[in-house]
């Protein structure tokens, strides 16, 4: 008889561990709070529009093919993808903009239209992200730090690496002009950080991001969602959703099984969570069971940002807006309003944003002749007392007027399709602590041994995948996540 696998929640982390236990032979199950999968990769379906909920930058997209690979698969049967050139086009408040790809003489060009003097800058700057890149992703992403002694090992190459500045001011250390310095620490907030706070470490993504480019799945991130339910179906795994857990069931401080909301009880030999960690602690295992990950440690953690994101469409193209598929609109203040969203955590009345624009690679999203966005606001999480009941829509108003006023002439009369989400969502949809969006905050205190472990120190046969756990947020991390999950279930048995 197979060992029965559990994995709690349907995102990339959840999916990744489940194909790959199931392609290793074990009975694995899926159970989801929600009618459809994917976690914050949510597809929603409004108007004959299909907006992606969560993540649209896929990186290092090796790990997603990897997953059809281990399956004597071929992912190009499921899904497409395709290569985004630009990567990101990042404006500064005055709308110039600055585009960057992989091709470093195209980016100098870039550079120049701002600062001569830091093409050179740029190039030294790159060439140190390759050592920090091999080190922190090819080395450490996909290895589970159990004990203090992984970390000892590490500590001098952090050291050397000089792990212990934050993007921001390493960037600096080469870059000089002020919106340069902006394009080149804005990184971190891609995977809930503060660039002013994240460890250097995170500017791997730089050259992770030249090395394999950024993709999109035609389709929209669903698409990969979908394929990857298929691929684990066809391993013979089960996927149930509107099926929320309520509880962790120990045993003899052993992981035993899980309790349904609806009051079912469904044992296993294993349970991996792909929830977020602070909830999956307080609310699903009884204090008595954690000795480590009490309610005190974990409310003593710090946790990242928020985000409000608003997915609309419209009944007109906008192909001539100047925009591109990955837009970030810098506001006047960066430091400030980076400090507002983290320290003060205050809900400031300027902004910026992250503005996806699919249509312009992919029509097939929404109805012919409209076009598809999604804008998100990195807003301060729960902790900050702001009542969302109260300010969601002025907020909404406010971001919807200024893209009207400056991207997007006549949007708001041309909207036929909208939704918007907001800190509230992340805590009572996606279960989130705090309503935070991805999870634990990743400063240098918070990562690889310091990081809630990917098997847990409290509970025998209670694993943790997803953005909560070590590597990190982001598709990347999360994918490696589920990478070391099955390494320690299969090392067990």
């Amino acid at each position: 008889m197979p060992k029965k696998v559990i994995i709690i929640g349907s995102g990339f982390g959840g999916l990744a561990s489940a194909i790959r236990l199931a392609a290793k032979g074990y009975d694995v199950e899926i159970f989801e709070k929600r009618d459809k999968p994917g976690g914050r990769a949510y597809v929603y379906e409004i108007n004959g529009f299909r907006f992606d909920g969560g993540p649209t930058v896929i990186t290092a997209p090796f790990l997603i093919k990897e997953l059809f690979e281990l399956t004597g698969k071929n992912y190009q049967n499921y899904f497409r993808l395709t290569e985004l050139n630009p990567f990101y086009r990042i404006f500064n408040y005055e709308k110039k903009f600055f585009d960057y790809n992989s091709d470093e003489n195209f980016i100098l060009d870039q550079i120049g239209k701002f600062s001569d003097s830091d093409k050179d800058a740029y190039r030294k700057f790159i060439e140190t992200t390759k050592a920090i890149f091999q080190k922190g992703f090819v080395e450490l992403a996909d290895k589970p730090f159990l004990r203090l002694s992984d970390m000892i090992k590490i500590v001098p190459d952090l050291i050397k690496l000089q792990s212990y500045k934050s993007v921001y001011r390493y960037v600096s250390g080469f870059i000089k002009n002020d919106f340069l310095r902006q394009c080149f620490s804005f990184h971190p907030l891609l995977v809930g950080g503060n660039p002013f706070d994240a460890t250097s470490i995170y500017t791997l993504i730089h050259y992770l991001e030249r090395k394999w480019g950024i993709h999109y799945a035609i389709g929209g991130t669903g698409a990969v969602v979908n394929s990857l339910v298929k691929l684990f179906e066809e391993c013979g795994g089960k996927i149930n959703y509107c099926s929320e857990v309520s509880k962790v069931e120990i045993r003899n401080s052993k992981a035993a099984g899980v309790k349904l909301k609806s009051g079912e009880f469904v044992q296993a030999d294993y349970i991996v969570s792909n929830a977020d960690v602070a909830f999956t602690y307080m609310k699903l295992i009884d204090p008595e069971y954690r000795n480590k990950y009490s309610d005190r440690k974990l409310r003593r953690m710090k946790y990242s940002m928020s985000l409000f994101v608003i997915y609309f469409g419209t009944r007109k193209r906008y192909t001539d807006s100047g925009l591109s598929h990955h837009n970030i609109i810098l506001g006047k203040r960066y430091r400030e309003l980076i400090e507002d969203i983290f320290k003060r955590k205050i809900l400031a009345d300027d902004f910026s944003l992250y503005l996806h624009m699919p249509t312009i690679t992919d029509s097939t999203i929404a109805p012919e002749g409209c076009e598809s966005f999604y804008v998100l606001s990195p807003v301060p999480h729960l902790e900050s007392g702001v009542n969302w009941l109260e300010v969601a829509k002025p907020y909404r108003d406010r971001i919807m007027n200024f893209l009207e006023e400056n991207y997007l002439p006549g949007l708001q009369d041309n909207i036929i399709a909208e939704h918007y989400i907001d800190p509230l969502h992340f805590q009572n949809e996606l279960n989130s602590y705090l309503g935070s969006a991805f999870s634990v905050e990743p400063i240098l205190t918070q990562s690889a041994w310091f990081r809630p472990h990917n098997r847990s120190e409290d509970i025998e046969n209670l694993y943790f995948t997803g953005a909560g756990t070590h590597p990190g947020a982001g598709l990347p991390g999360v994918l490696s996540s589920a990478k070391i999950v099955e390494k320690l279930i299969c090392s067990n048995d």
